[in-house]
This record gives structure tokens, sequence and C-alpha cells, in this order.
């Protein structure tokens, strides 16, 4: 019963042999292959933008690291959720990665960024002109950390109050395959044509080894971020390793194919915990992950049984009353079974009697 994040799953059997069939003989470096050439391909296909260029990486910190600092200046700004993963989970990249650019953290229900506070925060920028930070780009999750996802007409309301300020939009995209499919909707009309300027594709968490996708949608900075990409070290030499994996992903759309069980077991689970007395759930589960509270009693109980999964936000204290709600975090994968999400309910229910 594993539950703590989809970094944990294994890769998906396709990626596997996609590796093991282009582990043959020679082939040029550094993404001048034609395995590189058919991923561009296959993602302007996908995306439904023919000037749209391409590059890989091998993390989702480096993808969002590297795409934030070709729109943003080092004396500007990033507005992001105050939750966000750029916020709490990449240990300053986008700082390291902008030469110093800070992040300016907006509030906003389940994960999601309130239009109004990005507004006002706007409106209110750089009060001292020279003497203040800069506005410099947004940046929005979709998914979001809280599981929940942006609709094309959320991302559109963002973008056009982006836009009367004159920046852009990048979208880390970690999860963005679950967010396609929760919106029943295509990849463009939840990208590009909402608005968003850079995409940060995940792969990594969706069933491939290490493979993400920055995807520039305004050609005018490819360049630079080719030279960034370099200059940072996360140009591999053995490339056709990575856009293997990719092709292989976008592959009569194994991305999504992947991404819909993850979705399929969250809200399985979501909906057996929600029969169990005593269990809470905490935000909408519109993607992989569910929000959950249990007492006390029970994580110890589920724990035991071997369900792995992280308290969140933080762990809770070692003891304290046996019926205390304690708030915590489980991940499906592309790679998680029904028989897993029963066990886990099973273990609830009986621990629950």
């Amino acid at each position: 019963m594993h539950f703590e994040s989809d970094n944990c799953s294994p890769i998906a059997p396709e990626i596997m042999f996609a590796l093991e069939k282009v582990n043959n003989g020679y082939v040029t470096s550094y993404g001048e292959d034609e395995t590189m050439v058919q991923c561009v391909r296959q993602v302007r296909e996908i995306f439904e933008n023919d000037s749209a260029e391409v590059f890989l990486v091998s993390t989702g910190t480096a993808a969002n690291g590297l795409a934030i600092s070709c729109v943003c200046s080092p004396w500007q700004t990033i507005y992001c959720h105050k939750e966000s993963h750029i916020e709490l989970e990449e240990c300053g990249a986008p700082e390291f990665y902008t030469g110093g650019s800070k992040l300016t953290l907006l509030g906003g229900e389940n994960g999601k960024i309130n239009p109004f506070e990005l507004e006002n925060k706007l409106k209110f920028s750089s009060p001292a002109g020279v003497h203040s930070v800069q506005k410099g780009v947004l940046s929005i999750t979709n998914s979001t950390e809280a599981g929940t996802v942006y609709t094309p007409i959320e991302i559109k309301e963002l973008s056009k109050i982006a836009k009367k300020f004159n920046i852009p939009i990048h979208m880390d995209g970690t999860r963005f395959a679950n967010a396609v499919l929760t919106n029943k909707t295509t990849p463009s009309e939840l990208s590009w044509k909402a608005g968003v300027n850079i995409l940060s594709l995940g792969g990594t968490k969706n069933g491939l080894l290490a493979a993400e996708a920055v995807i520039m949608f305004d050609p005018e900075k490819a360049w630079e971020l080719e030279l960034r990409r370099k200059r940072s070290g996360h140009l591999i030499s053995k490339h056709r390793f990575l856009s293997a994996q990719m092709n292989a992903y976008f592959d009569n759309n194994l991305w999504l194919k992947l991404a819909q069980n993850s979705n399929y077991m969250a809200q399985k689970l979501s909906n057996g915990l929600t029969k169990i007395p005593g269990v809470f759930i905490d935000q909408p589960t519109q993607s992989n992950a569910v929000f959950a509270s249990l007492p006390r009693f029970l994580h110890e109980k589920i724990r035991n049984s071997g369900a792995k999964y992280y308290y969140w936000p933080h762990d809770p204290e070692q003891t304290g009353p046996k019926g205390e709600l304690i708030p915590a975090r489980f991940v499906c994968s592309w790679s998680t079974t029904e028989t897993e999400i029963n066990q886990l309910l099973s273990s609830i229910s009986n621990s629950s009697i």
C-alpha cells in the first residue's frame, strides 16, 4: 500500500521498452538526433502549435527553474501561490536560476491563486520605482500541490490580469496530464490557448524514468533557453534516452492513459474514505492526490498494517489525543491498483470499529 508519492512508482513498461530499443549502436549526441526531431513533431501536434519549441531535462526542478529564468530578470519577482512547489519544494531553485528574483506569495483556496489578490498585488507592485522589485512572471501549477486543477476559464481569468500588467505566465505542469483529463479538454486549451507562455511538462511522476519537457509557445526565447540549459549542466549528452522516453510517452496517448489510472484510483480512494466515520476529505479530489484528515489512532493502526503515505503538511507530535484529527496526503500513480485501494480502505474500516 504505497501512497507516499508518484515519484516512488516504477517506470511504465512501454518506457522501459523504448529505452531498451534506443540503446543500440551510436547516435548523435546533445539532442541532434532523429528521436528529438520526432519528439518536437509530436509535441507540436498534440498542442496544436507549429511554432512551439521543446527542450528536455531530467528533473522538474530544472524544468521550472530554466523556464522561469527565461522570462524573469533578477530584479523582477515571480508571483506564485504560497503553497506552490517552487516555493516549498525546490530549495530556492527559481531564485538561483534567475540570478536572484524573489518570490511574491499569493493566497487562494485549494492551492489556486485568487485572481483578486493577484490583481491587487500587481496594482501596487514597485511602489518606489527603481528602489522596488519589478513585476516579473506569474507561475501557476496545474494540477496544484493541493490536488486540485485550474480550468481553462480560470487560467484565462488569470491571463487577462497578467496581460493587463504585461507579465507572462509560466505553468508548472508536473501533473499536467492529470489536469487535462479532469478538465476533459485538450492540452492546447489548457495551456497556450488560455494564455500560458511557457509550460514545464512533467513525465517522471507519470511513468517516465527521468524526463521533463519545457515547452515554449513563444519561440523568441528559445535560444536563451538553449544557452541556459547548457550553462546549468542540464543538456544531457546521451540525449536520445530522454527523447525516447518522451516519444513513447506520447505514442498512442500513453501519457493520458497513465494519468487516467492515477486519477481514477484517487477518486476511488476518496469516495471510499468519505464513507468511513471520523474521516474527512480536506480538499476536492480532482487529480491523483487525496488529502484527508484521520484520527490519530487510525493513523497508527493503518501505518502498522503497512500503509505508506505522508502526513501533510508536516509530521504531528509523537503523542497526543487518540481522537485528534491529523491531515495526510495519499498519492496514487499510474501503477496503483484497485487491490491496494481496497486494502487501505479495509484497514481503515476495520481499525475504526
